[in-house]
């Protein structure tokens, strides 16, 4: 539970460069990477919990995987290594080189960003994957992680791909997409004290090179390689210049500063990518890179902080940026108030998880004729891990004790937004 799957290959004795995959990939998405790579370096490569076929152990946090990727290193008596990241895996190596830099000698981060879009978009996405499997992700993965023109050229690496993500365990991915959602260092940036290749597609709509540029602005050894004809996956799509890229920049690393690894690689079957053909190399263009607030020392802490938080998660950014928007100087302290006492005093409680809490919360709206506050809190409640099952069955106990008229005009709401949120977005 605390290790991850894994798989080396190349000289025993040589030099450890980690890849971290995408989220929905395995390990296979690094399989172009790895004649090349395995020629100088001992290549790690683990796949996510539930991932590939590795036990269903779902991590909770950006930080846990990376804290079991050390857990499974250390096993194998890896100290310093080069970390490669795609995706969720360069979040993976950004927590690393933040709260373990003595262990990351060289960064690459590929298609990755300090913050993955919005909280809100990754929790919808856990929604969607909880109520109707992961058939939506999976059919959607193509489009998201590939070009038109590749996708169109290259058939069985489309098929590859959506059975890659519909063989995944759906609570490790819900599990993934809540850590994406929790994940946020951008104000970190400026820490990461090692040098860091930062590598995107020219056409990436997931962390494009907007993402990539803010990477390379707050790192301050960093350099960003933009890769022509490629998006999401672009070390499967234009699988040479991405090569070229990492060799180049982990053969700057002193190679007497990483660890090597005399061990047996994983058993573990699983599918391989299938070949891409033809094979395309463009040249990618590296080009050079161009304090947190005090604690109260002493008294109470002030619960506003934790109660925005808490608020956030549960309802969502958008609900709360529009709340806040619209409040102005006469209800503006009753927001205050709401954020301090109903989100800072009483969600964060640690007696009740969130579900029971989303439970209590909707049978009092409901009791009370709330129906605008019970849209609100039925989308909490699916984000909190409630499934549409579950919500009908609270409103069916509702109205043997609430009464029928009540509970009627409750199933309305309520079916209205289980409609709007587990609805896949094109």
């Amino acid at each position: 539970m605390n290790t991850l799957q894994y798989r080396c290959d190349g000289p025993e004795d040589a030099p450890v460069v980690v890849l971290g995959p995408s989220l929905g990939t395995t390990w296979h998405m690094w399989d172009r990477q790895i004649a090349e790579l395995s020629r100088a370096w001992r290549i790690f490569r683990f796949d996510l919990p539930g991932h590939g076929g590795a036990p269903a152990h779902p991590a909770s946090s950006v930080a846990d995987l990376a804290d079991r990727l050390l857990a499974t290193l250390d096993g194998l008596g890896v100290q310093r290594f080069g970390y490669v990241g795609c995706s969720i895996g360069g979040a993976v190596g950004l927590d690393l080189a933040l709260r373990r830099p003595d262990r990351v000698a060289s960064l690459a981060l590929v298609a990755a960003s300090p913050r993955f879009g919005t909280a809100d978009e990754f929790r919808q996405r856990g929604v969607v994957v909880r109520t109707n499997g992961l058939d939506p992700m999976a059919h959607a993965a193509p489009e998201a992680w590939f070009t038109q023109g590749f996708a169109a050229a290259q058939p069985a690496i489309v098929e590859w791909a959506v059975q890659m993500v519909r063989t995944t365990d759906p609570g490790c991915y819900i599990a993934a997409c809540e850590a994406l959602a929790a994940f946020d260092v951008r104000s970190e940036l400026g820490r990461v004290g090692v040098p860091t290749l930062v590598v995107v597609g020219s056409e990436d709509k997931v962390t494009g090179p907007a993402e990539a540029r803010t990477l390379v602005a707050g790192i301050p050894d960093a350099r960003l390689a933009l890769v022509p004809g490629a998006s999401h996956l672009a070390p499967v799509e234009q699988p040479a210049a991405v090569t070229d890229l990492l060799v180049r920049h982990f053969s700057t690393v002193p190679q007497d500063t990483l660890s090597a690894i005399p061990v047996q690689q994983q058993a573990v079957p699983s599918v391989s990518m299938p070949a891409i053909s033809p094979p395309v190399a463009p040249v990618a263009q590296i080009a050079p890179a161009p304090a947190p607030p005090e604690l109260p020392e002493q008294g109470r802490s002030d619960p506003y902080e934790p109660g925005m938080k808490a608020r956030r998660e549960v309802l969502g950014d958008a609900h709360v940026d529009r709340v806040t928007a619209d409040s102005d100087s006469f209800d503006e302290p009753f927001q205050d108030l709401v954020t301090r006492y109903a989100w800072g005093e009483v969600w964060t409680r640690e007696g009740l998880d969130r579900r029971t809490r989303s439970v209590v919360t909707l049978t009092a709206l409901v009791a009370g004729g709330h129906l605008d506050d019970l849209a609100v809190h039925t989308r909490a409640a699916l984000r909190n891990g409630l499934t549409p099952d579950e919500l009908r069955e609270i409103l069916l106990h509702a109205a043997v004790y609430l009464g029928i008229p009540a509970a009627n005009a409750a199933f309305s709401v309520v079916r209205t937004v289980v409609q709007e949120e587990t609805t896949p977005r094109t």
